[in-house]
């Protein structure tokens, strides 16, 4: 039995053995899910030559699993609360694990993406359950932080380690094996999980609301595809009225949750400082890794010149330093206020956004390995105390819907931070990019993208293709200096708030 402690008029248990290890379990099938979000990108070379989906396949390929994991979290926590997060759990990576095997042996675009929806579908299953019952096994506020330490430390290690890991994969086995890798840890849970993880529910928690369920997936979804294909494509009239469509059904979803008797969200949590301000910083600095990152890994192989695997290995330091912030952060609050650390994690990564500004065409990859790494460190932290302050606002019994909508904020972080910072990185890199030298279809494709302009450049030779490379470097980074000084103010701007508003924690 747990040792039971009194603290005021405050009763906490202190975890045994046996709950450490449930959170083993857990963390490693975070780990997976992590490891899955981004584990794709490599393959889809050999997936296009072995599967030869359409552009439009192939972007639903990459996509769905993004677009249905975002559109259900909200829906799977609330569900997790009412029929059991352990269950819902359980049934989520057997489903993971199905959808995996189908993924991996897929014969046709249409299979592969009908298996990428079932592994969206599973994954919006374990994110908020897995966090929701952190939330009910460790009650003491020292213990649960560092649980949820090493809950982010895993879900950040496993996005660096895709790349990674699908790299090696891909050099000894065909491509389905990165999908495969998932089998035995799910295994693992299916077959621990009843051991060593309690069930937790919501014993009151009145009816489900199928049409609020709908409305949450038609407000999600149309928006993440939005921001998805306004970054990769610009805007469209599609874009524009899926956006429109998204934000009319997020209206309507609020106002049946402020009307309703049993609401999937309580909207009264939003009036909590603590509550409101982590689900706030969580999509902030998200969006700032996320945006980053996108540009980062191209500076670094199409303007630095780094292959796909040295440019891997040189984001690691930056990646490495989310995974020991989000464990090192559950300490710091033992010396300083929660408010304090958040804020000063913040800050860290507005300092190394604002270093990436000192990036040239000609620059090593130093300055950015730094500023990198401070932008790792603050996200991390904030991955760890907003997980903690957002679940820690609720009761036990609602932990999994307070979890979904903190998972939500990720998601949506990842989503806009590419797309925002995406888009203002291409527009620079547009308007300066010199074609003048280049035909319509060589101009065309110089414009679309860095690597088409870098491939252009390539293929034609002498001056002409020295000019546009030189052009397109320049462009690019430009670009580039203006996100980062962005995303700087954006984060000093989160630091400041945090401080002001947590500063009584």
């Amino acid at each position: 039995m747990s040792e039971l402690r009194v603290h005021g008029a405050v009763e906490t248990q202190r975890a045994t053995p046996k709950d450490w290890l449930g959170l083993v379990v857990l963390a490693f099938a975070v780990l997976l899910i992590a490891v899955d979000g981004t584990v794709l990108d490599l393959a889809l070379p050999f997936i296009s030559s072995d599967l030869a989906p359409s552009s439009n396949q192939l972007l639903w390929i990459i996509d769905v699993y993004s677009f249905v994991l975002a559109g259900l979290l909200i829906t799977m926590g609330t569900l997790g609360d009412r029929v059991g997060r352990r269950k819902l759990l359980l049934i989520g990576a057997a489903g993971f694990g199905v959808a995996s095997v189908v993924a991996a042996f897929s014969v046709s675009p249409e299979m592969l993406i009908a298996a990428r929806v079932l592994q969206g579908v599973s994954g919006a299953t374990l994110m908020p359950a897995t966090l929701g019952l952190i939330r009910t096994i460790f009650t003491d506020p020292r213990q649960r932080v560092m649980a949820i330490g090493l809950w982010g430390a895993m879900a950040g290690g496993g996005a660096a380690a895709g790349p990674l890991v699908g790299g090696w994969l891909l050099e000894h086995f065909w491509w389905g094996s990165v999908f495969l890798i998932n089998i035995p840890v799910m295994l693992v849970l299916i077959a621990l999980g009843p051991l060593v993880i309690p069930e937790s529910k919501d014993p009151n928690p009145g009816k489900f609301d199928l049409v609020s369920s709908g409305l949450s997936m038609l407000a999600l979804v149309p928006l993440v595809y939005a921001v998805k294909e306004t970054a990769a494509h610009g805007i469209s009239v599609i874009n524009i009225a899926a956006a429109v469509l998204g934000v009319v059904a997020g209206i309507a979803f609020v106002r049946r949750q402020k009307r309703s008797a049993d609401p999937m969200i309580d909207l009264r949590l939003f009036a909590n400082p603590a509550f409101s301000t982590a689900v706030f910083t969580n999509f902030l600095s998200v969006f700032a890794l996320a945006g980053v990152l996108f540009f980062g890994a191209q500076y670094l192989q199409l303007v630095l010149g780094n292959s796909p695997l040295e440019a891997g290995l040189l984001l690691l330091p930056g990646t490495a330093s989310s995974i020991v912030a989000s464990l090192v952060a559950a300490y710091l609050i033992r010396i300083w206020s929660p408010g304090t650390v958040l804020g000063g994690g913040l800050a860290a990564a507005a300092v190394g956004a604002a270093l990436l500004f000192g990036l040239r065409v000609d620059s090593g990859p130093a300055l950015f390995i730094v500023g990198f790494v401070l932008v790792g460190a603050g996200a991390g932290i904030a991955l760890t105390l907003t997980s903690d302050l957002v679940v820690s606002a609720v009761e036990p019994e609602r932990a999994g819907a307070a979890s979904a909508v903190s998972e939500t904020a990720y998601e949506l972080g990842i989503a806009l931070g590419v797309a925002v910072l995406g888009t203002v990185v291409m527009s620079y890199f547009r308007r300066g990019l010199d074609v003048s030298a280049l035909g319509g279809e060589q101009a065309a494709a110089a414009q679309e993208t860095l690597g088409g302009a870098v491939s252009v450049a390539r293929s034609t030779p002498g001056e002409i293709g020295d000019a546009l490379a030189n052009s397109a470097h320049v462009a690019f980074v430009n670009g580039m200096h203006v996100a980062s000084l962005a995303t700087a103010a954006v984060m000093a701007l989160a630091a400041i708030v945090v401080l002001v508003r947590l500063r009584r924690l």
